[in-house]
């Protein structure tokens, strides 16, 4: 399973705020943070960014995340465990 990490990055004196999604597999991306959205919004448009930057081929539609301390998870819906 891939899990897509994502965390707010907050301004500098020569940078506003912004959204970093990465993975463990080395994929990143990061992003200008998108006012107009709610948190949770704002974050998945990270994912959606990092998946047109490196052509993954993911389908995104049926992601599911969760928040932590830092940020959010996501991961795919057929990522399951077995009972």
């Amino acid at each position: 399973m891939v899990a897509i990490q994502t965390k707010y990055i907050g301004p500098t004196n020569s940078r506003g705020s912004r959204i970093k999604a990465w993975t463990d597999t080395g994929f990143s991306v990061t992003i200008g943070y998108d006012y107009g959205l709610e948190d949770e919004a704002r974050h998945f448009k990270a994912v959606q960014a990092m998946v047109t930057k490196h052509d993954l081929d993911w389908d995104l539609k049926d992601m599911r995340c969760g928040g932590t301390k830092n940020g959010y998870v996501f991961c795919f819906s057929h990522s399951v465990v077995g009972a």
